[in-house]
């Protein structure tokens, strides 16, 4: 069944997952963390299919970032490792981790380079019957191919991260757990088209402009 993503999903939080494709992780000079590297996206910074992506002034390094997503469908705490994860989700969809990355150097930490209104576009649908062990999962610039990955490239799967999450903080529903980004993150630039494609999801398409315009 596939549900479209409106501006009522509202998530309490967006829990994202840094470092969880391995070429990602050297081509940013990183190590690949031994547990799941976790950091929250601002639930302000959610847009849609169709709006735009806004290039904050205080950044000259905006990358897009196309990722699996993970929608809640119920309250999860604590899960034990035979516990079925199923019952829990309420489908995947494509998600933009939007990120300032001079802001995220300059910081260390994520929160601000990550957290800018507009920067995580998610959509178009929920799709709830989908088995996500191995899809394609591409970001195009204008039509351009930047990044390719498949998600069983992921160092943890999303079964498991599902299950990692619920341990540190409880998941309520509609929250929304960001599995990673394959290698080929770029700079956006106000006037590109931004499209992430997952298969068997369809197509998150968002317009780039510059706060400044």
């Amino acid at each position: 069944m596939n549900e479209i993503i409106g501006a009522d999903l509202r998530p309490s939080k967006i829990v994202c997952v840094g470092r969880n494709y391995v070429d990602h992780a050297k081509e940013l000079g990183n190590e690949v963390p031994k547990a799941p590297l976790l950091f929250l996206k601002a639930p302000s910074s959610l847009i849609t299919n169709g709006d735009a992506i806004v290039i904050p002034h205080q950044s000259q390094q905006v990358e897009h970032e196309a990722e699996l997503a993970i929608v809640i469908a119920k309250q999860c705490k604590d899960l034990r490792d035979d516990d079925d994860v199923k019952e829990y989700i309420k489908g995947f969809t494509c998600l933009n981790d939007v990120t300032a990355r001079d802001i995220q150097r300059a910081d260390v930490q994520f929160t601000r380079g990550k957290s800018f209104d507009t920067f995580c576009p998610i959509g178009p649908h929920i799709v709830s019957d989908l088995d996500a062990a191995d899809l394609a999962v591409t970001c195009r610039i204008n039509g351009e191919v930047r990044q390719s990955g498949r998600t069983s490239q992921m160092v943890f799967s999303p079964t498991y991260l599902i299950r990692y999450i619920s341990r540190q903080m409880t998941l309520l529903p509609n929250d929304v757990i960001a599995t990673g980004t394959p290698a080929g993150v770029s700079k956006l630039a106000a006037g590109d088209v931004c499209e992430v494609e997952i298969e068997g999801i369809g197509i998150l398409s968002n317009p780039v402009k510059s706060a400044r315009d």
